[in-house]
């Protein structure tokens, strides 16, 4: 998620699991998933929501079956952790943000969600600067023959 690491800062990064229902799995493995506009959110029940994030419709599956696209999906986190999160959102005004979705090597997949403050304008301003910087030293050493 490029644009939530250039509006972001990420203080703190959370491996997660996520609870899918069969066609939504379909879908993420085709790789028909947005998490660009979402966001994680801790409820009163106790449970930490991935908000907002798009998995579309699995395309050979009637619509009997089908998922609905953007309903709020439960993070599997350890209580201690969720509690952390919850002291940590209050307290210093952050916000969690999926970072990136992957299957792990037992073929589950998992949401990598940031505890992330967000940037103002001289902030964005940096790292664009700094990254425009790092590509003109490796053009030129590039160049150079290195």
């Amino acid at each position: 998620n490029k644009e939530a690491r250039f509006n972001f800062e990420i203080m703190e990064k959370l491996e997660c699991g996520i609870q899918l229902h069969g066609t939504e799995v379909k879908s993420c493995r085709a790789g028909k998933m947005n998490i660009k506009d979402g966001f994680a959110r801790v409820d009163q029940d106790g449970q930490l929501r991935l908000i907002n994030v798009h998995i579309a419709k699995h395309f050979t599956t009637g619509g009997w079956f089908n998922h609905e696209e953007t309903r709020p999906r439960v993070l599997l986190v350890h209580k201690r952790e969720i509690q952390n999160l919850r002291k940590q959102l209050t307290l210093k005004g952050l916000t969690l943000v999926p970072l990136r979705a992957y299957f792990n090597e037992y073929g589950f997949l998992k949401v990598e969600i940031g505890l992330c403050r967000g940037k103002n304008k001289g902030d964005k301003r940096d790292s664009i600067k700094s990254r425009d910087q790092g590509r003109d030293a490796k053009r030129e050493l590039k160049a150079a023959g290195y």
